[in-house]
C-alpha cells in the first residue's frame, strides 16, 4: 500500500497508505488500517520531510555550475546553467544581469518534470494559431513562435483542510463551512499573468518527484518573487475561486462572498513546467506536461460598474417608457397617458430604489482585463515515444465543502435550504393580505356581502400599500428568507432532520416599554391612535359604503 499515490499524498503514519481527510471530524482517515491522524501531526511530519529535502538540495547545489540572472525591468530572477546564452528577459524583453548562483535554499522541494519538448510545445501553439487564424493574437504568436521558451515556474501546492466564511450580498448573515483542497497550485511570480497561467492548468501529479538539480539541465528555473503576505492572499483567493461555484449553488445566488482561511492546509513549494512567450501586447503559455495552450487577448476588455441609484433611475425610465407606449397603443390620449405614467413612475422609482439599495457597495468604476483563450482536448501523453492526445479533457476538481452551524451549543454538520414552495407561497399570501387588508376585514364585518363592498373606502390604503408591499417583498421578506434558512442536521449515517429551535423568543422589557410608549405617550401616541382610528373608519366605509 505504501507505494500507491504520489509524493504529495498525505500518508498514514502507521501503515504508510494514503490517508483521506474527513471534513466532518477534522482528521485524516486511513482507508487501509482505519487509524486517524490529526492535522497538526501531519503538518509536523511534512515539515520534517521538507527539512531533509532542503539539506539534500544544499548538498547537490555545489555539484553544478549554475548562474542567476535578474531582469533590470520587471525584476524577474532566473537560474540556469552557466553555458546558457541568456541576455534578455523572456517576460518583458529587458536586459539580464548575470551572477553566480549561491542561494540553494530558495529551491522548492518538489518538481514536476517536462513531458513535452520545446519543439512539441511550439507545435501545440502553432496548432492553436491555425485553428484560430481569425484572431489577431494568432498572427502575432505565429510570427514570434520561434521565441517560445521553457521554464520551471515557482508555485505553491496547497493541500489540506480549509475553513471558509461565506455570505450572500443581500443578507446580513454569515455562514461557515469547512472543506479540503487537494490540487490547487498558486503562482508565485509577480511578473506573470495569473489568469493566463491558471488557464493552462490543471497538472497531473502522478509524475511529481523530489527536486534535484539534474532537472535544471537545459532548462531555466524562475524564482519566486512574492512576499509571504502576498502568497497567503493568493492562496486564499485561489481556494475561494475554486469553492465559489459550490457555495453559489448552496446559497442559491451568484452574489456571494467567500473569505477563506487556508492556515491549516499544507503548502509545498513546487516547480511546474511551462513554455512562455511574450509577443507584443499578447502572451501565450503552454503547459509543459499536458500541452494545453492559453493565450491572453491583445486588446483589453472593460467592465463598467454603475452606482445603484443610477440603475434604479434607468430601470424607472425604461418601465415608465414602456407603460407610456402601452397606454398610447391602447388608444389613450397623450395627456392622460402622461398623467398615469407619472403616477406609476413615482411608485416605480420608490420600488426600484428599494430594490437596488442592497448593492450600495457598487460605485462607479471601470475594471480592465484581458480575455483568455485556451486550446481544447485532453492532455498529451507519450506512448511508444510519440505524443498522443487524450480525448477526455481533465478539469479542476474541488471537494464539496460541508456547512456547519452551532445549534443549542453544539457544532453540527448541516444542509441549508433557503427557498421552497411553502416559503414563497407564504410571502405571496402575506403580500396579498397586506394589500387588501381593509377589504378582507370589511368582508368579515358585512358577512361577505360583496354587493355592499365599496372599494373607494380603502382608496387611501391602496395608495399607501401599492408602493409599500413591493418594498416589503424586496427588502424585508426576501432578506428574512435568506437570513433564516431552513436547517437540516445531518447525522453520521447521512440522514437529515429539520432543526427546530427549542428556545422560544423572549420579549424583553425594553420591547414592552417601547410598545407602551408608542401607544400611550404623546405626541407619538396621538399619531398612532389617529392611524388606528382612520384604519377602522376605512374598514367600515369599505364594508357598508358612504351612506
Amino acid at each position: 500500500m505504501a507505494g500507491e499515490g504520489n509524493i504529495a499524498d498525505i500518508r498514514c503514519p502507521n501503515c504508510g497508505a494514503p490517508a483521506e481527510y474527513d471534513i466532518i471530524r477534522g482528521q485524516f482517515l486511513c482507508s487501509y488500517c482505519g487509524s486517524r491522524t490529526g492535522v497538526e501531526e501531519v503538518r509536523t511530519e511534512r515539515q520534517g520531510f521538507r527539512s531533509l529535502q532542503q539539506e539534500r538540495i544544499r548538498k547537490g547545489a555545489g555539484k553544478r555550475r549554475l548562474m542567476r540572472a535578474n531582469c533590470t525591468g520587471c525584476g524577474a530572477a532566473l537560474v540556469f546553467e552557466e553555458s546558457e546564452a541568456l541576455s534578455t528577459c523572456a517576460f518583458c524583453g529587458r536586459a539580464l544581469v548575470r551572477k553566480d548562483y549561491m542561494a540553494s535554499e530558495d529551491m522548492p522541494e518538489l518538481i514536476l518534470p517536462f513531458r513535452i519538448t520545446e519543439d512539441e510545445a511550439r507545435e501545440c501553439l502553432l496548432d492553436w494559431c491555425r485553428k484560430n487564424a481569425s484572431k489577431r493574437e494568432a498572427a502575432a504568436l505565429k510570427k514570434e513562435a520561434v521565441r517560445l521558451k521553457g521554464f520551471y515556474l515557482p508555485y505553491e501546492l496547497v493541500k489540506g483542510p480549509v475553513s471558509c466564511t461565506v455570505s450572500r450580498m443581500d443578507s446580513r448573515r454569515n455562514y461557515h463551512c469547512g472543506g479540503y483542497v487537494d490540487r490547487i497550485f498558486v503562482n508565485c511570480s509577480k511578473q506573470l499573468d495569473n489568469l493566463l497561467l491558471d488557464a493552462m492548468e490543471p497538472y497531473e501529479l502522478d509524475e511529481l518527484v523530489e527536486f534535484d538539480f539534474a532537472f535544471a539541465a537545459g532548462q531555466r528555473i524562475k524564482m519566486s518573487d512574492i512576499d509571504a503576505r502576498e502568497l497567503t492572499r493568493r492562496v486564499g483567493d485561489e481556494v475561494s475561486n475554486d469553492y465559489s461555484p459550490v457555495v453559489k449553488k448552496t446559497l442559491e445566488t451568484d452574489a456571494v462572498t467567500v473569505d477563506t482561511d487556508p492556515t491549516s492546509a499544507l503548502r509545498m513549494p513546487v516547480l511546474l513546467p511551462a513554455y512562455y512567450l511574450q509577443a507584443g501586447d499578447t502572451a501565450a503559455a503552454v503547459n509543459g506536461q499536458t500541452g494545453k495552450v492559453s493565450v491572453r487577448a491583445a486588446k483589453p476588455s472593460h467592465h463598467i460598474f454603475i452606482p445603484w441609484w443610477v440603475k434604479a433611475i434607468l430601470a424607472t425610465l425604461v418601465i415608465s417608457a414602456a407603460a407610456y407606449g402601452g397606454f398610447r397603443l391602447s388608444g389613450m390620449d397623450a395627456q392622460g397617458s402622461l398623467l398615469i405614467t407619472g403616477m406609476l413612475g413615482v411608485i416605480t422609482a420608490i420600488v426600484t430604489l428599494a430594490a437596488f439599495s442592497d448593492t450600495v457597495r457598487n460605485s462607479f468604476r471601470v475594471e480592465t482585463g484581458h480575455k483568455i483563450f485556451t486550446s481544447s482536448g485532453g492532455p498529451l501523453r507519450r506512448v511508444g515515444g510519440a505524443l498522443v492526445r487524450d480525448r477526455q479533457e481533465i478539469k479542476k476538481t474541488a471537494v464539496p465543502p460541508a456547512f456547519f452551524e452551532t445549534l443549542d451549543g453544539k457544532r453540527e454538520h448541516v444542509r441549508l435550504r433557503f427557498t421552497s414552495f411553502s416559503r414563497i407561497l407564504k410571502i405571496i399570501l402575506l403580500s396579498v393580505v397586506g394589500l387588501f387588508l381593509p377589504v378582507i376585514i370589511a368582508l368579515l364585518l358585512n358577512g361577505f356581502d360583496f354587493e355592499r363592498l365599496t372599494l373607494g373606502g380603502s382608496a387611501v390604503w391602496f395608495c399607501i400599500a401599492v408602493p409599500v408591499v413591493p418594498i416589503y417583498i424586496l427588502k424585508f421578506a426576501v432578506i428574512d428568507l435568506y437570513d433564516r434558512p431552513w436547517i437540516y442536521v445531518i447525522d453520521e449515517n447521512g440522514k437529515e432532520k429539520r432543526y427546530r429551535s427549542r428556545v422560544l423568543p423572549k420579549i424583553s422589557k425594553d420591547t414592552v416599554k417601547t410598545v407602551l410608549s408608542v401607544l400611550f405617550v404623546p405626541p407619538i401616541s396621538l399619531a398612532v391612535w389617529f392611524g388606528i382610528i382612520s384604519f377602522c373608519v376605512m374598514c367600515y366605509l369599505t364594508a357598508f359604503g358612504f351612506d
